[in-house]
């Protein structure tokens, strides 16, 4: 009845449910788990406990982009002419505005062009424009951080 009311599962080792206990179970929809081998539970309870872990989100830097020039547009907005300083910057990119080494704007990039040309990637050497999905206030000397997150399943 302990087990019904928490939606707990009874795990048993070496030992067997009496009748009236196994119909019990049934009844409540209680999962009960029946090993003979001390390994094989220990094993399923640690991957139980690991899949209930919340995994870790690590974060890895893939680009620096220095703001060279900008660029006021209507109905666009502010278009940022860059060079790529290092990786490569995808459409999709997260990015960072650091301006004088304090993060000023975290989100993501709105557009990329090369020579008035939408582009899926630039790499490092190369020249870009770029605007900021809702950020309109880049200035020249801002550096832009492209990162990726990624999640890292945890282990006990």
């Amino acid at each position: 009845m302990l087990a019904s009311a928490s939606n707990a599962v009874i795990v048993g080792f070496q030992v067997r449910p009496s009748i009236g206990a196994r119909k019990l179970a049934e009844q409540e929809q209680i999962d009960i788990r029946l090993y003979s081998i001390i390994y094989t539970a220990i094993e399923e309870i640690k991957a139980a406990i690991e899949g209930m872990l919340s995994p870790e989100i690590e974060e890895k830097i893939i680009c620096n982009i220095e703001v060279r020039d900008i660029f006021k547009i209507t109905k666009v907005g502010t278009v940022a002419g860059c060079f790529v300083l290092d990786g490569k910057v995808s459409r999709n990119t997260r990015i960072r505005v650091i301006r004088d080494g304090i993060v000023v704007y975290t989100g993501l990039l709105g557009s990329l062009k090369r020579f008035k040309d939408d582009v899926k990637e630039v790499t490092a050497g190369y020249e870009c424009g770029l605007n900021i999905d809702r950020f309109n206030d880049i200035k020249v000397g801002d550096i832009i951080e492209g990162y990726e997150e990624t999640e890292v399943k945890r282990k006990l």
